[in-house]
């Protein structure tokens, strides 16, 4: 089994001016059902498209849309898996925001943690045979992520899921949740050119502004989502 893997952000990971921030996201379990999803998501953009004129020729992003469109952009994705992974903030040490690296670890923690935490859920619900898991394909909208974060990242995720973590404090060694898993890949995309980030940003956007209200059943009855810290 291939496991694909489309994550947006929404949010900014400062504490002083925001109490939440998101990664939100879609799982598919194979690549036919990945390719339905895209072009069943772009004939929903394209009705947009052909009913407003301001959608016309610009990339369908949440941050242009109303909330209505928003809505139904949101429930074409109805029969997908999409997850959250949701911080609050005001819970998390002020010297995590002492500096960009410090911010940047703890959101590739926090993004490997709720992973994992979703990947479980899935196991649990039979949704996923984790020894059958060989390959997991992790696309993310690009940012301004330098490189070396980028390769840390994929470390850390590598780490959680192919070859499992080792706890020194506690001289304890916790395996891997795929432990058939082969290769582990990340790559980062431009949203223009890959409608499954693009439902990754509407995915994000409502996990986002749900948290922000406190529905926090709603969020919970729409999509997979584990809270950090």
């Amino acid at each position: 089994m291939n496991i694909f893997v489309y994550t947006d952000e929404s949010g900014v990971f400062d504490k002083k001016h925001e109490n939440i921030y998101v990664f939100g996201g879609v799982i598919f379990l194979d690549s036919e059902s990945k390719e339905i999803a895209g072009r069943k998501y772009i004939s929903a953009e394209n009705k947009l498209k052909e009913r407003h004129n301001r959608y016309k020729n610009v990339e369908l992003k949440a941050c242009i849309l109303a909330n209505k469109h928003k809505g139904s952009l949101f429930r074409s994705l109805n029969k997908e898996i999409t997850f959250s992974i949701v911080i609050k903030q005001q819970n998390v040490l002020n010297r995590i925001y002492a500096n960009k690296k410090s911010k940047q670890r703890y959101l590739d923690y926090a993004y490997k943690i709720g992973l994992k935490k979703v990947f479980q859920k899935l196991i649990d619900s039979k949704i996923i045979n984790s020894n059958e898991v060989e390959r997991l394909y992790v696309f993310n909208d690009e940012h301004t992520t330098a490189t070396n974060g980028r390769y840390e990242l994929k470390e850390a995720l590598e780490a959680e899921f192919k070859n499992g973590t080792f706890n020194y404090d506690w001289n304890k060694f916790y395996p891997p949740i795929f432990e058939n898993l082969k290769e582990i890949k990340l790559e980062y995309c431009n949203s223009a050119k890959k409608p499954h980030i693009r439902m990754a940003d509407i995915i994000a956007n409502k996990a986002y502004y749900l948290s922000k209200a406190r529905k926090i059943d709603e969020l919970q009855n729409k999509m997979i989502v584990h809270f950090l810290p």
